[in-house]
């Protein structure tokens, strides 16, 4: 067996702080240590000199959806846009250069614009004349749309969330998303998936969770992507409600899924103000002011326990305080009927989870549900003149993801990206977690890291205690870094606490505050899937 032999480093492995080599064989940590004990033992080994690099656990992004983030990167990109003019000057450009498939354009944000008036049909129309245009707003959960998409779109006038000229929301954005998708051709796809799972690879990222079904991208587009041929592991979530433990069986099979939760939509979003909330919006311009119910306590129950009774991971979808209440009470019904350990077992999610009480952390920490949020959310929408403030009000916006009060109750955390709304890029995302805009909320690095790694496995059901480390016998899924100069020592109320007490025998993480890490090299199981030219 082949084994080689990783020197001159700074290995982040908590249990042996003081690292500076690693041995791996046949896709496998087989030792951690000093060098020159590394050397004595393998001296046969292949050696990698990593020339002081910082070597961590390689990360994983537990909610993704691959073929909308790809279009991000390869179609148009309107996440820098701050007028609604940019947007139709953005599709404009791409209409002249490109005739192929749909226009899809994705991360228009109103809430960033002198007016807040979100582009209409007639803007598209006027951008590209003819085309099918489809506009998707930043949180994914409205669009903008052409006339020529709109009339391909069977049931779509009359739907709930429908608009003649403006965004579409709700069913109405389901029924045109889905048009949409079939629009796009192989062509369009392939290059979609390969970009972002070539961009994951580049930030240090080994496997993500697609988080698909009937209502997001289709079967057809979900299917080829778990057959897409990639270094980057790729497990699929299924959003399709069940009723019984056969059904629940047949639609795995059917599917190729590994689970059948991710995005099942309990409800909406904030921004596009079709999270279910137990008080209304805040603001203007919601023609229904609670947001919107997907499914009720009743489904989730079900649903709960035919995959509890299957042994299958379930989950929803939850944002608002209306959905994350019926969310929990669904598995306390389950928990009557099936019993803690079946439930624990299974360890099903909840998604993003944002408006959550105390006491619910309670339930789902008992209950072993895993909460998978995405610490950029905040970055964006948080503070006292962000979004979720405006849409909810200083109050409520206040309590939005609340990652330590989770943490706290003993609940399990998984952060990932919910790319195209955030983009794959662990580090900022670590950073916001730590740096969360509402004091107190927070949490250290260290978590932050961990909720990354290991927290994000354990939510894709690997449990066995070495995925998400770099110790004897886990699996060799690691990422090299350029980061710098690791913070050494920090003042014990510094706000960022990018390290311990260096008697605490921590190892530190890089200092976020600075410049960010770079990733020169990403290895999945031994294999390398990314290496950053010189």
């Amino acid at each position: 067996m082949s084994t080689q032999l990783l020197v001159n480093g700074r290995i982040y492995s908590p249990t042996n702080p003081d690292a500076t080599t690693m041995a791996v064989t046949e896709g496998v940590v087989v030792w951690l240590g000093e060098d020159r004990p590394g050397r004595a033992l393998h001296p046969d080994a292949e050696i990698v000199d990593l020339q002081g690099a910082f070597v961590t656990p390689a990360f994983v992004d537990p909610h993704v959806h691959t073929t909308a983030a790809g279009l991000l990167l390869t179609s148009v990109d309107l996440t820098g846009c701050r007028h609604r003019e940019d947007v139709v000057d953005e599709i404009r450009a791409h209409a002249a250069r490109h005739n192929d498939g749909v226009l899809w354009a994705t991360g228009w944000d109103e809430t960033l614009w002198p007016d807040s008036t979100p582009p209409t049909t007639a803007e598209l129309d006027a951008a590209a004349p003819g085309r099918a245009v489809y506009a998707v707003r930043v949180d994914a959960h409205s669009a903008a749309a052409s006339t020529a998409l709109r009339e391909q779109t069977p049931g779509l006038t009359g739907a709930p969330g429908f608009s003649s000229a403006g965004p579409l929301t709700a069913e109405a954005h389901h029924l045109v998303r889905a048009t949409a998708g079939e629009l796009l051709t192989p062509k369009q796809r392939i290059a979609a998936r390969h970009a972002v799972l070539d961009q994951a690879a580049s930030h240090g990222v080994v496997c993500v969770h697609e988080c698909g079904g009937p209502e997001i991208a289709g079967l057809s587009d979900f299917m080829e992507l778990l057959s897409t041929d990639h270094g980057v592991e790729i497990r699929g979530y299924w959003g399709q409600a069940v009723s019984t433990a056969d059904e629940a069986e047949e639609l795995l099979a059917a599917t190729g899924a590994h689970a059948l939760g991710g995005d099942l939509f309990a409800d909406g979003a904030i921004g596009s103000r079709t999270a279910w909330l137990t008080e209304p919006y805040a603001d203007h311009g919601c023609e229904h002011g609670f947001g919107r119910t997907y499914l009720d306590e009743d489904v989730m129950a079900t649903h709960i326990i035919a995959c509890t009774t299957a042994g299958i991971q379930a989950g929803f979808h939850v944002i608002g305080d209306a959905a994350v209440t019926a969310a929990v009470a669904a598995f306390e019904r389950a928990e009557k009927h099936c019993g803690v350990p079946a439930v624990a077992r299974c360890g099903h999610r909840l998604e993003h989870v944002e408006m959550i009480t105390p006491d619910q952390a309670q339930t789902l920490a008992r209950l072993g549900v895993i909460a998978s949020m995405q610490p950029v959310f905040d970055d964006l929408w948080g503070g006292e003149d962000g979004m979720y403030a405006q849409r909810l009000g200083a109050e409520r916006a206040a309590l939005m993801n609340p990652f330590s009060m989770l943490a706290a109750a003993g609940v399990s955390l998984a952060f990932g990206s919910d790319v195209p709304v955030t983009p794959i890029d662990p580090w900022p995302m670590i950073r916001a977690a730590v740096q969360h805009k509402t004091p107190g909320s927070g949490v250290s690095p260290r978590a932050a890291f961990s909720a990354a790694t290991r927290g994000a496995w354990r939510a894709g059901g690997v449990r066995d205690g070495l995925a998400g480390t770099l110790v004897p016998g886990a699996p060799a899924s690691y990422a090299v870094w350029d980061a710098g100069d690791l913070v050494i020592s920090a003042p014990r109320d510094s706000v960022q606490r990018w390290s311990t007490d260096p008697r605490s025998r921590v190892p530190p993480l890089p200092d976020l505050t600075a410049t960010l890490p770079t990733c020169l090299r990403t290895v999945h199981r031994g294999r390398t899937i990314f290496e950053r030219t010189p």
